[in-house]
């Protein structure tokens, strides 16, 4: 099942639970700051994304900016970056849905994008 981390204060979240809910796909919403994903999750996520670990993160988010992370990603192994994600869900880019069982890794809300993947 798809599951789909969110944050309840964000609305490109809602926007995408509530698209998923009129295309009548089936999905688990967890709550990312409480249970952010997992590091197995992240890294699959980082091997859709070509190992770009900044689509992986919120760049625009407030404890973003107050760890430094524009520049200390630079210098980060990969392993440090999603360590660091595992624990600290609101550096993730959200909403953040994965279903490694049919190939599904999205990161934000881009309706064309999940248009394309889930339907």
């Amino acid at each position: 099942m798809l599951k789909v981390y969110t944050y309840s204060g964000c609305s490109t979240c809602k926007n995408a639970t509530k698209w998923l809910s009129a295309q009548k796909i089936p999905f688990q919403e967890i709550p990312i700051r409480e249970t952010p994903p997992t590091v197995a999750e992240l890294s699959a996520m980082l091997e859709a994304h070509a190992g770009d670990l900044r689509a992986l993160c919120n760049t625009s988010g407030q404890d973003y900016r107050a760890l430094g992370m524009k520049d200390q990603l630079p210098t980060m192994t990969p392993a440090a970056v999603l360590q660091l994600l595992s624990q600290q869900g609101n550096l993730v880019k959200r909403p953040f849905a994965i279903d490694p069982a049919n190939a599904i890794f999205l990161v934000g809300f881009k309706e064309p994008a999940w248009t394309e993947t889930l339907i």
